[in-house]
Formats: C-alpha cells, sequence, structure tokens
C-alpha cells in the first residue's frame, strides 16, 4: 500500500508539462455529482482556455441511448486538492450537441440573471452555510451513533469536542484545508446541533461564483468521505424526531444594503421575498417540509416571517446589521439539498429585477 500511495502522489512536474483535468458536472437527480480526467498539454487558469467534452447522458439519466451525448462546458478552475501540482479540478454546464442547456443545467439561467447590469451593479454577495451529515457506510446511520439506536438528547453537540460529542473532525478538517488549497473562499467550518453534522460556510462570494464554489466544496467533500468510507448525506432531515434537520442559510447583501441607510432597502428586500414565498420554497430543496415545521430553529413552510436575531424566522436580520443600519440578511429557508445556482439567482431576480 505504500507503494501505490507513493504512485498516487507522483510530483508530474519533474517528469512532464502535461496536466491532469478532472472535468465536474451535476448529475440527472441535480443533486448527484459526476466526474472523469482527462490529460491536457499544459497548465490552464481560464476556463475559456479548456477544451469542450462530452459524455454518456444515457448513464446519468440525462439523455436517451440513442442521442446520449451531452457536451460539457468548462465554467470555472479550482486547484486539485488530490493530485496536486499544477492539476486542475473544472466544474462544467452541460449541454445537447446543438448547445441547448439540459434541465439540469441550472447554472445556464442562474448566469443569465447574474450579467443583468442592474444586478451587476449592485455587487451581489453571497455567504452559503451549508449543512450535512456523515453516515456510516453500511448501515447508513449517522456517524457516531450506536447501531439501531441513539445517542443523548441534542445539547452537548454543537459546536463540541471530545470522543463523546463530535465524530468525524478529520473528514471535516480535511475538507477544509483541501477547500482552501483548491481556492474556494470557505470561511468557516462547525459542528452543529445534531450529532454526526457538521457546517462549513462559503463566502462571501460574489454573483455566479457562489454556485460554482459550492458546487466544487461538495465534489471535495464526497472525495474525501469517499476516502474515509463514510457516506456523505445532503437530507434535509436525515433522522425524523427530535432532531435537528439540515439547511443551507443563505446570507445575501447588495451594495446598496451595504451603503448608509441599507437597512431600508433590506427591509424592502424581506418585503419582495415574502411576496413571493412559495415560489422559492418550490425551489429551496427537495423534501425540505420534514425540516421547515417551525422546530428546531426553523420557521414553518407555509408561512414567511422575519426577525432580528430570530433564527426560528424564514429571515433573519443580525443585531450587528441592526446596530449598524447596513449590511446582509440571512434567508434560513433553502435545504441543505437546494442547487446553489437556483437559490443565490432567485434570491438575486426577486430582490433586484422583480418590481
Amino acid at each position: 500500500m505504500s507503494l501505490l500511495s507513493d504512485l498516487v502522489n507522483l510530483n508530474l512536474s519533474e517528469s512532464t508539462e502535461k496536466i491532469i483535468a478532472e472535468y465536474i458536472w451535476i448529475g440527472g437527480s441535480g443533486l448527484d455529482l459526476r466526474s472523469k480526467a482527462r490529460t491536457l498539454p499544459g497548465p490552464v487558469t481560464d476556463p475559456a482556455k479548456l477544451p469542450k467534452w462530452n459524455y454518456d447522458g444515457s448513464s446519468t439519466d440525462q439523455a436517451p441511448g440513442d442521442n446520449s451525448e451531452v457536451i460539457l462546458h468548462p465554467q470555472a478552475i479550482f486547484k486539485d486538492p488530490f493530485r496536486r501540482g499544477k492539476n486542475i479540478l473544472v466544474i462544467c454546464d452541460a449541454y445537447t450537441p446543438a448547445g441547448e442547456p439540459i434541465p439540469t443545467n441550472k447554472r445556464f439561467d442562474a448566469a443569465k440573471i447574474f450579467s443583468h447590469p442592474d444586478v451587476v451593479a449592485e455587487e451581489t454577495w453571497y455567504g452559503i452555510e451549508q449543512e450535512y451529515t456523515l453516515l456510516q457506510k453500511d448501515t447508513k446511520w449517522p456517524l457516531g451513533w450506536p447501531i439501531g439506536g441513539f445517542p443523548g438528547p441534542q445539547g452537548p453537540y454543537y459546536c463540541g469536542a471530545g470522543a463523546d460529542k463530535a465524530f468525524g473532525r478529520d473528514i471535516v478538517d480535511s475538507h477544509y484545508k483541501a477547500c482552501l488549497y483548491a481556492g474556494i473562499n470557505i470561511s468557516g467550518i462547525n459542528a452543529e446541533v445534531m450529532p454526526g453534522q457538521w457546517e462549513f460556510q462559503v463566502g462571501p462570494t460574489v454573483g455566479i461564483a457562489a454556485g460554482d464554489q459550492l458546487w466544487a466544496a461538495r465534489y471535495i467533500l464526497e472525495r474525501i468521505t469517499e476516502i474515509a468510507g463514510v457516506v456523505l448525506s445532503l437530507d434535509p432531515k436525515p433522522i425524523q424526531g427530535d432532531w435537528n434537520g439540515a439547511g443551507a442559510h443563505a446570507n445575501y447583501s447588495t451594495k446598496s444594503m451595504r451603503n448608509d441607510g441599507g437597512i431600508d432597502v433590506i427591509k424592502k428586500a424581506i418585503e419582495k421575498l415574502s411576496l413571493r414565498h412559495k415560489e422559492h420554497i418550490a425551489a429551496y430543496g427537495k423534501g425540505n417540509e420534514r425540516r421547515l415545521t417551525g422546530l428546531h430553529e426553523t420557521a414553518d413552510i407555509h408561512t414567511f416571517s422575519w426577525g432580528v436575531a430570530n433564527r426560528g424566522a424564514s429571515v433573519r436580520i443580525g443585531r450587528d446589521t441592526e446596530k449598524a443600519g447596513k449590511g446582509y440578511f440571512e434567508d434560513r429557508r433553502p435545504a441543505s439539498n437546494m442547487d446553489p445556482y437556483v437559490v443565490t439567482s432567485m434570491i438575486a431576480e426577486t430582490t433586484i429585477l422583480s418590481k
């Protein structure tokens, strides 16, 4: 095994200019990540200079068998923390051979919104809090939980330390450093309320980069849990009962919100969000009704609410924002399995482009 490890960690720059590019895309479920690698003649830093590629869409539930070719368009490049050196990870979106975005390509419409002059002028900032659960591979039961049983009640686990409170910290810290290495603007991590559940935050990021970076961070986490023999779950309520669910809270601000008097802009934006509550909920992740019950730091899915420092509201304004009279707000409704391209662009469209 030591020889295998040596080979995996070979430094290619000592013998060749060629690099490996791992092309990553979103599969047919809208949540599964797929990838494959190709050799390039040398380093690349601009995605526009990368070749397009194709894959068998009939094997990912994205195309019929008799017309199975789907085309990958490179959109964002990150350093590869697994192969290292000058090797790269490439976030792609997917198109038909005729150049039409396939149904699971949510980036295409998001990019149109983020390229709108009014949205560009507002410099939309996002910070996404991605919660997730680590599951034991063979039982699909949360990491650290007794097989077929339950740990002690919630309370000591949130931001906790100790072998009986924090489960999977090596995975979490590996992911943290790997994201920083890759060039993802990961801003922190913490253990969550339910044991075996963790959170990482990506941001601040601007516009479409929020989706690119969160998908890249999810891919890296999938790869690390693969190595560790643990299953990653983005289910918004992996365990029924008196346990917290998993969300992907979206912190958001525009230039107008960050300027003096921005609190009024924030309140107007929240009012616009309230008028499109059902539309947002429908796009904020599958199974979210199991999480948004009005309990466990959530608002009821059927009712829009907002408040200052209220984690039981749909939208929360922080104390610092209230005090400064400017800043950002947090949309607490998105589920852990939401598509960040959909959520970030929808928030921008509702708050900036809708009348």
